[in-house]
């Protein structure tokens, strides 16, 4: 079908969910915290999928979630648009977005120095293979556990011109970095969300971080997605969307849509080596781990509210420690390039607004994203809805209970974007229902963190996924669906797994029943492409 024949009938589907949207209203149906609350975020994400184009899909579904909220009144129905919705996310997310952007900055500048060039040339020589490359990227992004935001960006903006040279797609990039970013984020005992889950450990008798460590051994997504991962890449054996992507990158060299700065490595300065690449990456790691423990307290000692290094995590705030960390890490890095006389201070200055430009696609998507789940989550009710839908379901059911949270925990996260705000929302509620000193209370709460994970992983309006594509440089609806398939294979490996845990307790057995599924399905693709 041309687009000139398929725009009307988009235009005929995107009407169909408004009319829809009024009739509910119009006929006084009951919004909040009903099964309705989950229509903007469903329409959403089906649109994007459907016509491949984001913004639009995401301004769908915030308007018909206004409308749902609006109680018949067009005041209110702007308000919720334009205040709870737009102007609301913005003020959430401003730490994220100055992050964003310096980041942004920071990859200008090393490009103009010449790092990233002489980082691909030195990486040409040590990294041999596609596989190489891909393990390399898998490796980094293992290595930078402390935040998922500053996993997706950082080792986007390392491995780009890498695995580039090796023909490897940018979606296949956008998603060794989203799948690995948030597992190892989630097993990470030193972590931003080790911190957030540790919040929420209130009322369980047991401290944040022992809450959290002892929920690692059956947090079955996270773990199995690391392991499908690297069997991916080692096996070589891609399918569905993302095989497309892949043989049309080996064949012909195209790496799919392609959304960064128009400042390429190849167009910075040839006396750049590779120190200019390590050094600005290396001050910006070291000072956002400094940056997070002082905004947690670890650096107040003579305070009464002084941590220790490991409650300083749990006490901090990425979103103010990430931008306080690469604002430091921008101004050393441009101090450094003067002192390197690899570019002028005019040049450096010229790399802001170009550093805004290339993150504005990341930045309208996120805010857009951001401002449907508030729509969705505070004024139509959604999290309390699936809260509610598991407490009913989840009565007769111990021993298939843990799989039954993973399975509501991926619908809540997928169908809101975020992870954070899902354990939040059942972690209570998973806790009402154990006794702390039964071994299966972990299992349950682990199946409530891998399910948020999941969820939030697969999720086109979750904001790692947003950062994801940021960070390879990918198109967002390319990324989200050629991930996909490979989370809902996982996802549906972990699911027996949390039922195989339900009957024997063991993290073990459950694991060892995960991996073997995965080399069993990894086997069959190198078998059916033989």
């Amino acid at each position: 079908m041309n687009k000139k024949r398929k725009l009307p009938l988009l235009l005929v589907i995107s009407l169909a969910p408004i009319i829809v949207s009024i009739f509910i209203v119009e006929s006084g149906i009951e919004t909040y915290a009903s099964i309705w609350a989950l229509l903007p975020p469903v329409v959403a994400i089906l649109m994007a999928l459907m016509t491949k184009e984001v913004y639009s899909s995401l301004f769908l579904g915030i308007v018909i979630g206004a409308i749902l909220a609006s109680k018949r009144s067009l005041a209110k129905f702007l308000d919720n648009i334009v205040v709870k919705g737009l102007t609301n996310s913005i003020s959430q997310t401003s730490g994220i977005f100055i992050f964003l952007i310096v980041l942004g900055i920071l990859v200008v500048l090393i490009n103009h120095s010449g790092g990233s060039k002489a980082f691909g040339q030195w990486a040409d020589k040590k990294i041999k293979s596609r596989k190489g490359s891909q393990l390399a990227t898998y490796f980094l992004c293992i290595m930078l556990f402390i935040d998922d935001y500053f996993n997706c960006l950082t080792s986007g903006s390392v491995m780009k011109p890498i695995t580039d040279s090796h023909r490897i797609s940018r979606a296949k990039l956008a998603y060794l970095i989203d799948a690995t970013a948030a597992p190892i984020c989630m097993i990470a005992p030193i972590s931003s969300w080790a911190a957030a889950v540790s919040g929420y450990a209130q009322g369980t008798g047991l401290s944040g971080i022992e809450l959290f460590i002892r929920a690692i051994p059956y947090n079955f997504y996270s773990i199995l997605t690391l392991f499908f991962v690297i069997s991916l890449i080692l096996f070589g054996r891609d399918y569905g969307p993302m095989k497309e992507f892949e043989d049309r990158a080996i064949n012909d060299g195209d790496l799919g849509n392609i959304v960064e700065s128009e400042v390429s490595a190849e167009d910075g300065n040839p006396e750049g080596k590779v120190i200019d690449l390590v050094f600005p990456i290396l001050s910006l790691i070291i000072i956002s781990v400094l940056s997070l423990v002082h905004i947690g307290g670890f650096f107040d000692k003579s305070s009464e509210f002084y941590m220790d290094f490991v409650n300083a995590f749990a006490n901090t705030d990425s979103t103010v420690a990430l931008p306080m960390g690469a604002i430091i890490a921008l101004i050393i890095t441009i101090i450094y390039f003067l002192i390197r006389k690899v570019i002028s201070f005019e040049k450096s200055m010229e790399a802001i607004p170009e550093g805004f430009q290339s993150m504005v696609p990341a930045i309208l998507i996120l805010t857009m994203a951001t401002s449907l789940k508030n729509i969705s989550n505070d004024l139509l009710g959604s999290t309390k809805f699936v809260g509610n839908l598991m407490t009913n379901a989840a009565s007769g059911l111990s021993t298939f209970l843990p799989a039954v949270i993973f399975v509501v925990a991926i619908l809540l996260a997928f169908a809101t974007g975020t992870s954070w705000g899902t354990f939040g929302i059942l972690i209570p509620i998973v806790a009402s229902m154990f006794d702390p000193t039964d071994p299966i209370f972990f299992i349950g709460i682990s199946a409530c963190l891998s399910g948020a994970v999941c969820g939030d992983h697969i999720s086109p309006i979750s904001d790692t996924t947003i950062m994801s594509s940021a960070g390879a440089g990918c198109v967002h609806v390319d990324h989200v669906r050629t991930q996909l398939p490979y989370g809902i294979t996982v996802a549906s490996i972990a699911t027996v797994s949390f039922i195989i845990a339900g009957f024997t307790q063991s993290a073990l057995i459950s694991i060892a029943f995960g991996a073997i599924v995965i080399f069993i399905v990894m086997l069959y693709l190198n078998k059916s492409k033989k």
